[in-house]
């Protein structure tokens, strides 16, 4: 795998209905896009920020980070992403779309999705993380936590805000105990001349129905290769997820 290169690009736009400003909001003394930045760095070579605010590009930039300006008019990160391909990304093989509001992620799975370009046959990649039985019905039900369905190659099936697969003639509350379902972690790899291309794939009906712009992808007849892992990300939508997250990050330092 040696003869890859890698380019990590981290989407982060200043305007969000949910959060504004959400990349430079700080946890524990360092801004959150900071906190990604150095999460991934310390297994990719190569890492940019691609933001369309000056406030996030003078931020990467001061604690020592690259960023690229791009266009404020991208609907999607991916779109984004490719972007900030074409202008620092000569040379790389495979983009690695992160998202710029989970902090925690860790480099064991960045390694995770780029091992699965291994095979030479690899598309597009992303993580899956098996939900356990303490997660509960209400976590496994919860629209804003898609499902992923895999096949016997581990490419992706399906992805669904809906439980799949549907047990039949069992009790919601025994269904984590009868199957392995699988939580969609929203992180993507794809190879260079394959991300230009589903850039240019109109919306599908299947994404605007569940809203989950992948499956535009699957529709198209794109493969998604699947890594497994068992680590938990905080993604960081609202002010309350950031309180979780800060009382998370402290619980960890303190065990230091």
């Amino acid at each position: 795998m040696s003869n890859i290169k890698f380019i990590g690009i981290i989407p982060a736009r200043y305007a969000s209905s949910r959060f504004p400003g959400k990349p430079l909001v700080e946890i524990c003394g360092k801004s959150m896009i900071q906190r990604v930045y150095e999460q991934v760095s310390s297994v990719l070579d190569l890492v940019y920020v691609a933001t369309d605010d000056q406030r996030i590009f003078d931020a990467v930039t001061s604690f020592g980070g690259k960023a690229v300006m791009t266009s404020e008019n991208h609907k999607s990160g991916t779109d984004r992403c490719f972007e900030a391909f074409t202008k620092v990304g000569e040379g790389c093989d495979v983009v690695i779309n992160i998202q710029g509001d989970e902090p925690f992620i860790q480099p064991s799975q960045i390694k995770t999705l780029c091992e699965c370009f291994e095979s030479e046959e690899t598309q597009i990649a992303t993580l899956v993380k098996p939900f356990s039985q303490k997660d509960g019905w209400e976590a496994l039900s919860n629209p804003n936590s898609p499902k992923v369905v895999l096949n016997k190659n581990m490419e992706a099936m399906y992805f669904s805000r809906s439980v799949m697969p549907f047990l039949r003639g069992a009790e919601t509350e025994n269904w984590l105990n009868s199957h392995t379902y699988y939580k969609h972690i929203g992180l993507y790899a794809y190879r260079a001349d394959v991300l230009k291309q589903i850039t240019e794939l109109p919306q599908s009906s299947l994404e605007i129905a569940e809203s989950l712009e992948q499956l535009r992808w699957l529709e198209n007849g794109y493969k998604i290769k699947v890594g497994i892992t068992n680590t938990e990300t905080i993604g960081i939508d609202t002010p309350d997820d950031l309180k979780r997250a800060e009382l998370f990050l402290q619980s960890q330092l303190n065990k230091r």
